[in-house]
């Protein structure tokens, strides 16, 4: 089968096993549609309060239903850097709809956290469903029904799959997701990686390392590595959600400003008071899916994106599964090297052709749904541009490059880095997980060696401060999946198991944590599914146990007796401290109804 061919089938598949559930959300699609915002009959006190502090001439607008008003969701924040651009848009949208003929009104915000600040803190189990927090408080501004289109600023983690899964949920309202862009290069990544081994092995000091930190996250715009916030990026351009060329424009420059006037112009033109009506829930089907999952594949994307891909789609009644995604990474190459998957950051990469030249070359190979519906209009094939800045201040377009500007950063199809995705789903009796190959080289893909168990990641660490971490093993963190803690990212164990592996020893980890876009050098199988606490195989493994992780052919084995391994009882941890402070008493009721890792992870 050709990998085009494959590609159709596995989107068949997935459009037949999502049919009852499509149905049913596209019915209640057109229901809503059918009730869209027409101000004219609304109550006048609802009416009176939706424009209050409106200006005259917007209240006059506003008054009837013939002049479209555009709803803005912020993420803003001036604590995360990425966000911190968002202060002046909602200023400019407002001034490009009216000149457009339209009015803007902030609908509401949405809270976003910093994964870079709480990593190995307390406040990083909220992490994980701060998603859907994000998408509940967008349903909440929304929910006003004063709007016949809505904008969303959003860039990281979570913040991103938490605002679609709200647009999706106002599937019959059109949306433009608006970036701020990446902040411009700092120290090179892999300097920093340098510096935090350093570190780990105790050679250098907190000053010399806090230097380094700061010269590498240094001013405005997402971190330049390529974890989830820049994968959210390549996602929301694949899927057609941005506009042709915005993802890695960098903040506060004439271009971002032109793009942004750009995306709120696009947004009032494609309601349904216009001839172009775009409502998101349509727009977004199971060709949009796969082409996101075909891009995470190709960059060697985020992790977290196996989690909330799965969320993403059961918001628009499609039934995405791990599966699918494997299947998917059979038949699709890897075409970028950004770290931590190469040297290059984001800005490198886009230097170098950027999404332009990447979406080019997989329409070229066949590999994604060039006729998917998108926000600029139909066909992925008008994304294959890079966006300038014309003479009158407008945005102004050319072909992708047809050569890579470095084809060490971005290679052709013809001429992969590696002939499939860089994520694959691993299965065996401790169940299934997620690996990224994409950054381990492949003498260190298969790995067979005695368990270390540990319930946290400060254990582990502890273990490494102490010198007791010898020889090869597979480092076992459990009880770190949704129910049990949230399922905090587990970045800091990246250096500690990093420097053990530079020293010679073969390492691995297995968890039913996350381990974030950042994932690094040494194979980790992350979200072990069942997790621990719900009864999963890796709440039984002892120190000792001897464990296969092949991600050459995707097994995640346990090498014990399988009735030895029944007849042992699950690990019974004191979860206790994981409860309260920093706010994660609020979110108890969250733990218990979260879903598992390859169900999305969610409370929805």
């Amino acid at each position: 089968m050709t990998a085009a061919r494959a590609i159709e089938t596995i989107t068949d598949r997935i459009r037949e096993r999502s049919r009852p559930t499509r149905e049913l959300y596209l019915a209640r699609l057109d229901e809503a549609a059918g009730q869209r915002p027409n101000r004219s009959v609304l109550s006048c006190g609802n009416l009176a309060h939706g424009f209050a502090a409106c200006a005259a001439g917007d209240k006059a607008d506003l008054s009837g239903d013939r002049v479209p008003n555009l709803g803005i969701i912020t993420a803003y924040n001036d604590m995360l850097s990425a966000h911190q651009p968002f202060e002046s848009f909602p200023a400019l949208i407002k001034q490009a709809a009216r000149e457009a003929g339209g009015v803007a009104q902030v609908a509401g915000g949405v809270p976003a956290m910093c994964d870079g600040v709480t990593q190995g803190q307390p406040g990083m189990e909220l992490s994980l469903f701060s998603r859907d927090v994000i998408a509940m408080a967008a349903a909440i501004g929304l929910s006003h029904n004063m709007f016949d289109a809505a904008v969303y600023l959003g860039v990281c983690d979570k913040i991103v799959p938490g605002l679609l899964i709200a647009a999706l949920s106002f599937g019959h309202l059109p949306a433009v997701f608006i970036p701020a862009g990446p902040m411009t290069s700092g120290l090179p990544n892999d300097e920093k990686a340098r510096v935090r081994q350093l570190f780990a092995e105790g050679k250098i000091g907190r000053d010399e390392l806090l230097e380094a930190e700061s010269k590498s996250y240094h001013g405005p715009g997402t971190c330049t590595f390529y974890g989830t916030a820049n994968s959210n990026q390549m996602l929301m351009e694949i899927m057609g959600l941005h506009l042709p060329g915005a993802s890695f424009v960098n903040p506060g420059t004439p271009l971002r400003d032109a793009l942004t006037r750009e995306a709120t112009q696009r947004a009032l033109a494609i309601t349904a008071l216009g001839n172009d009506y775009r409502p998101v829930g349509r727009m977004i089907d199971e060709r949009s899916i796969v082409n996101g999952v075909v891009g995470l594949h190709a960059t060697g994307g985020s992790t977290n994106h196996t989690i909330h891909l799965i969320a993403m789609a059961a918001a628009a009644g499609i039934r995405l599964t791990w599966q699918d995604i494997c299947d998917l990474s059979d038949h699709v190459p890897l075409l970028a090297r950004v770290y931590p998957n190469g040297l290059a950051d984001v800005n490198h990469f886009a230097a170098a052709g950027g999404l332009g030249f990447l979406i080019r070359e997989l329409l070229d190979a066949g590999l994604l749904h060039e006729d998917a519906e998108t926000v600029w209009g139909s066909g992925l094939r008008a994304y294959t541009i890079e966006a300038g800045l014309g003479a009158d201040g407008t945005v102004a377009r050319q072909p992708a490059p047809e050569d890579s500007g470095d084809d060490k950063v971005l290679a052709r199809h013809e001429k992969p880095f590696q002939v499939s995705g860089g994520l694959t789903v691993l299965s065996g009796n401790l169940g299934h997980a997620i690996i990224k190959t994409s950054a381990v080289k492949p003498e260190r893909r298969v790995i067979e060696a005695p368990a270390r168990v540990f319930e946290s990641q400060e254990a582990l660490n502890a273990a490494f401060k102490a010198g007791t971490l010898q020889g090869d093993f597979v480092a076992v963190v459990r009880f770190q999946g949704p129910k049990a803690n949230g399922m905090p990212e587990l970045h800091r164990l990246t250096t500690v198991l990093g420097v053990l592996q530079d020293r010679g020893q073969r390492v691995a980890l297995v968890t039913d944590g996350r381990m974030s876009g950042a994932s690094g050098k040494v194979p980790a199988a992350i979200h072990v599914t069942p997790e621990a606490l719900a009864g999963g195989a890796i709440g039984r493994i002892v120190d000792g146990d001897m464990i296969r992780v092949d991600a050459e052919h995707g097994v995640l084995e346990l090498l014990v007796d399988e009735a030895e391994l029944a007849r042992r009882p699950v690990s019974q941890p004191d979860l206790s401290g994981n409860q309260h402070g920093l706010g994660r008493e609020l979110f108890a009721q969250f733990r218990q109804m979260a879903t598992r890792a390859d169900e999305g992870a969610a409370v929805f």
